[in-house]
């Protein structure tokens, strides 16, 4: 199975289990992840959940060849964005532990929990720039939000990579432990939640959220309808095509 899910002592996690292809992420895996969410969502022992990957790697982003194969005219139809829907709207608080890289929606996705830790051997990236493309799923809001405007323009259009240090200055994450006690401590911090007044935890998570709400649905919606449009075009491509050749990309000819 690429995508582990089980349900213990009112967690309830779910694994990037791909290591053989760096945990890349297919349509039925994130269909998996979706279902797995919503179930979790009305199963009323699940008070917490935890998302994570392996020690050398969380996810390699999607998998390219499987994304191009399925991608469908919207990208409101793709099993993606029914993933990332269930995870912004999950009412239940969501720990994510990362180690090794976490690469386009393996970044993205961390913006929507609520409580983030990553190894010393994390390593983060957002290269939707470098793909012709444009940050997706409210990035491009939640990110600035983070970071302030300097640096996430820095890493939103140049799509460089950042390691544990800085994505912890920059309040990507909100602890970096050495690699063989993240899960431990992530797995410790899901069943604080769990011991918690379960309406305590969900109202002070929708309260924190419901300020930006609006603001991170419309910019999803804007976002969505210009990376639909720009995977169409060109420059987009003429990345995918330069990325399966092995070679690097000649945007020189595009204006």
């Amino acid at each position: 199975m690429d995508i582990l899910c089980s349900k213990t002592d009112g967690v309830l996690t779910i694994q990037f289990n791909r290591p053989q292809r760096k945990n890349a992420i297919t349509s039925n895996m994130y269909q998996t992840m979706a279902d797995a969410l919503q179930e979790g969502e009305h199963d009323d022992a699940v008070r917490a959940i935890l998302i994570i990957g392996q020690p050398e790697i969380f996810t390699a982003g999607n998998d390219l060849d499987d994304f191009l194969k399925n991608a469908a005219p919207s990208v409101g139809e793709r099993p993606v964005f029914q993933f990332m829907q269930q995870l912004k709207n999950a009412s239940k608080p969501v720990v994510v532990a990362v180690s090794g890289a976490a690469v386009g929606i393996g970044t993205t996705l961390l913006m929507h929990c609520d409580l983030v830790y990553c190894a010393d051997n994390a390593k983060f990236s957002m290269p939707f720039a470098q793909l012709g493309l444009c940050p997706e799923f409210a990035s491009s809001l939640l990110f600035t939000q983070l970071a302030g405007y300097p640096r996430a323009a820095e890493k939103l259009l140049l799509g460089e990579a950042f390691l544990a240090p800085e994505a912890l200055a920059m309040g990507l994450v909100s602890k970096v432990l050495p690699i063989d006690e993240l899960i431990p401590f992530a797995r410790a911090q899901a069943a604080k939640l769990v011991a918690l007044p379960a309406v305590s935890i969900r109202a002070t998570k929708r309260l924190m959220k419901a300020g930006r709400a609006s603001a991170i649905d419309a910019t999803m919606v804007e976002e969505n309808q210009l990376f639909s449009a720009m995977l169409q075009a060109p420059e987009a491509k003429e990345a995918f095509t330069a990325f399966f050749e092995k070679r690097k990309p000649d945007f020189s000819r595009f204006s």
